[in-house]
């Protein structure tokens, strides 16, 4: 099992960025696909056409989500997305645990180079 830690600077205030990733219709616009997603804790969300399955399990909002992500294994894999003010819209902290050592450079991938990186550009093109 691998963790992964890392900083991103979204071009948004902090609660649009909060907002990017908690609404559903939100979701869609930059990630092209539909989305379920709810801030009730214990809810269940699926991206990019069930690419990325879980469980939402704390929000406080404009600030901090807590998921966890399902992989086949015992420990569960925790994402927790931080959100802080930064002179150039958020700072956005994003911390996955327990990522399966045979999927971790496919995971970090996939936040650089898709998760992040649509984000990053639906509010560089706003």
């Amino acid at each position: 099992m691998k963790d992964f830690k890392k900083y991103f600077i979204v071009p948004a205030p902090p609660e649009e960025v909060y907002v990017a990733l908690t609404n559903p219709a939100t979701i869609q616009l930059w990630t092209g696909e539909p989305a379920e997603m709810s801030t009730e804790p214990g809810s269940e969300f699926s991206l990019w056409e069930g690419a990325i399955v879980g469980q939402n399990l704390e929000f406080e909002e404009g600030k901090m989500i807590v998921q966890q992500w399902y992989f086949n294994q015992d420990e569960p894999s925790i994402v927790t997305f931080k959100m802080h003010p930064h002179k150039d819209g958020t700072s956005l902290e994003i911390r996955h645990t327990n990522i399966p050592d045979d999927e971790y450079d496919d995971v970090v991938e996939g936040w650089n180079d898709t998760y992040i990186r649509s984000l990053e550009e639906f509010y560089s093109e706003g």
